[in-house]
């Protein structure tokens, strides 16, 4: 039952975080859409005065134009939601985006205004990339990280921890224009453009797809891979000097045994809090990473919602990388408790 509370108590915190967060961002984006709008109205007023309001006003006298641009600008308020309360409409905001109903974007994007529909679209292209990358660099990084512990001090040790220092401290936007540079427009080995040819289907889509998407994967293995090898190094290190370790090894009991399943395992909390992030992470795109690439996930999604001023979209994002995170967080405390008694064991205490 110290789980199942622990447990229940990290859901509802979470729930309660995404309650306030979703209000919070209905009131902000609700404000920028209203100021938006009022804009809208007063331009599309002044259309109106410089053509029926014109006419009206050489024909039935200033009185009539009065009344008639009075009624027009209360159709627009009306339109444009300006006569409700700002309070109430942050209301209807948030519930609508709890129920995942964020409405329509003013320009079509993918072929659709329906947020939830755009949203369908560029979310696989993400998962594609970059939790694919994601993947590659957990499974090398672990590896190397957990050899380099093995053998610290060594040449391959040192020389790790040079490579990743070098390459995590290199801006992925930036490595990704020089591969770009060399590799695509020198040498011509892979496009320019990571952009999926809509017309080819089958085996030859699946070879379009690879190619385009494996100078990106590269960029983002040969950046990220470094520094998930040294951290996971500093930490097996660590957990290699415990008294369990030296009492397992006077037993006579086998190195790799020792390594992966007494020393790995007591370090797999923290580990694992990464190996979560980065893959919820992965799902949210990157956005300088994504024009650089003309690659069309969630990372450009968000930028094109910037640009073109879509607020639905962005209320939709901005939620959607808010459950990313919330739940990373549940679902880092659910195997937290589960590694460590520990954690549970304190958190029913205070209970």
């Amino acid at each position: 039952m110290g789980y199942l509370k622990y447990l229940a108590f990290r859901i509802l915190n979470a729930i309660l975080v995404l309650l306030i967060v979703t209000f919070i961002i209905s009131a902000l984006f609700v404000k920028v859409a209203e100021q938006s709008n009022r804009a809208k109205m007063y331009e599309e007023l002044m259309q109106w005065e410089r053509t029926e309001g014109s006419k009206i006003k050489q024909s039935q006298g200033l009185e009539a134009f009065e009344r008639a641009k009075a009624e027009k600008q209360a159709s627009l308020e009306k339109k444009y939601e300006l006569n409700i309360p700002y309070w109430q409409k942050v209301y209807r905001k948030a519930v609508r985006t709890l129920r995942l109903d964020f409405g329509t974007t003013g320009m079509p994007i993918f072929g659709t205004n329906k947020v939830s529909d755009i949203i369908k679209v560029a979310l696989p292209r993400s998962v594609i990339l970059f939790t694919t990358a994601t993947i590659i660099v957990i499974i090398l990084g672990i590896f190397l990280g957990v050899r380099a512990a093995r053998h610290a001090g060594s040449v391959f040790d040192r020389g790790l921890s040079i490579f990743a220092l070098l390459t995590y401290s290199l801006p992925m936007w930036w490595t990704g224009m020089m591969f770009l540079l060399i590799f695509a427009f020198k040498l011509g080995w892979f496009p320019l453009s990571s952009m999926f040819d809509p017309q080819l289907t089958g085996w030859a889509h699946i070879k379009d797809v690879l190619w385009k998407l494996a100078l990106p994967v590269i960029t983002y293995v040969f950046v990220a891979f470094g520094g998930w090898a040294w951290t996971t190094r500093n930490i097996m290190i660590g957990t290699l000097q415990e008294d369990f370790i030296m009492a397992a090894r006077a037993k006579g009991v086998p190195e790799r045994k020792i390594i992966y399943g007494h020393a790995l395992r007591a370090a797999a909390p923290p580990i694992v809090t990464m190996i979560i992030f980065s893959l919820l992470g992965s799902l949210g795109g990157a956005i300088i990473s994504e024009l650089v690439f003309n690659y069309p996930g969630m990372g450009r999604l968000y930028w094109v919602a910037l640009q073109q001023n879509e607020t639905n979209l962005l209320i939709g994002l901005t939620y959607f990388f808010t459950v990313l995170y919330l739940a990373g967080v549940v679902l880092a405390d659910m195997i937290y408790g589960f590694l460590d008694p520990r954690v549970k064991v304190g958190a029913s205490a205070k209970m």
